[in-house]
């Protein structure tokens, strides 16, 4: 198999790819043939599939892993596959992870390192709670590890969630060293769930697309219930800090017009939200310069920043 971004005009492939995209269409003379969209962890490809009454085109659906046979050519200036052959492959002919956009960083390093963290919480009832996810729960861990925290923008990758959880973390930690003010435990705690909910706002990959809960409660809410029902299982949990894990949770993007139901009004939802906010913003930077293809050009206006960037001349 050979990766998308190395593919060049007049090669034959032959491998096994993600079907991002299907949908049938017609040519202008009336013929029948089918758009596909194949992806790995090296970007997406533009496919057609000319004659799909072929004996060589088996069904398959869009999400499927399939093995293709095909020409690589030229259309209005960007490659395009035209589709040979085609079957749907099966378990063990392929790994997930060689097909969807995966983190720089190892995730199993990630998690031991976000476990030091976790273990620096010394509140007894924030222990109870976070132990009983990042410790105890091996299913959550796992989908934890795997799941992106967006469907764009940033850290839209496997195991994105962690990355984003572990920096904001991190800076969270940062502050509470500078700022005595500061809760530890609340803030520690606050930073290790505060995306939790988008393990239902977003599907699993290779999907990574918006629930209908994603669409109508949105992370923040699910997040809060996840928590306060986690809370509600631990006996004596102390009222008071419950509501201001909570409200942590419940105000980390800052504003309402940023779809926080409230702004901050704790020291800790502060600084969370800012650690929230900084590693978002310079992750989409970097996301955009990588994207830049090395060009020291300016990139344009970026919608995010409402400004025009460029790269650091040095």
């Amino acid at each position: 198999m050979k990766y998308i971004e190395t593919l060049r005009e007049g090669e034959r492939i032959s491998g096994i790819y993600l079907c991002k995209y299907r949908q049938s269409a017609m040519t202008k003379n009336g013929k029948s043939y089918e758009n596909v969209i194949l992806q790995d962890k090296t970007g997406t490809i533009d496919a057609k599939i000319w004659d799909p009454t072929s004996q060589g085109i088996a069904d398959f659906d869009m999400l499927d892993y399939i093995d293709v046979v095909g020409d690589v050519t030229s259309f209005q200036g960007a490659l395009q596959v035209s589709i040979k052959r085609v079957r749907k492959a099966q378990e063990g002919e392929y790994r997930e992870e060689d097909y969807l956009p995966v983190s720089e960083r190892d995730v199993d390093e990630m998690y031991e390192e976000l476990l030091t963290y976790v273990h620096k919480i010394e509140n007894p009832y924030l222990k109870t709670l976070t132990d009983s996810y990042f410790v105890e729960n091996q299913a959550f861990i796992k989908a934890f590890k795997f799941h992106s925290a967006a469907k764009s923008v940033h850290h839209g990758f496997v195991g994105g969630l962690l990355e984003h959880t572990l920096n904001v973390t991190k800076l969270c930690y940062f502050y509470v060293q500078q700022y005595p003010i500061l809760n530890k435990d609340l803030l520690l705690c606050a930073a290790l769930f505060h995306d939790v909910g988008k393990m239902r706002e977003l599907s699993n990959f290779p999907e990574n697309d918006y629930t209908d809960d994603g669409q109508l409660l949105g992370h923040i809410v699910i997040g809060m219930e996840l928590v306060g029902a986690s809370i509600r299982r631990i006996p004596n949990f102390p009222k008071k800090l419950a509501s201001e894990l909570k409200h942590c949770i419940l105000a980390h993007h800052g504003e309402l017009e940023y779809g926080s139901p409230k702004k901050p009004a704790l020291a800790e939802a502060m600084a969370l939200n800012f650690a929230d906010n900084t590693d978002a913003k310079l992750e989409t930077f970097k996301e955009a310069l990588k994207s830049s293809n090395d060009s020291s050009e300016w990139l344009g206006y970026n919608r995010l920043f409402e400004s025009n960037i460029r790269k650091t001349s040095i």
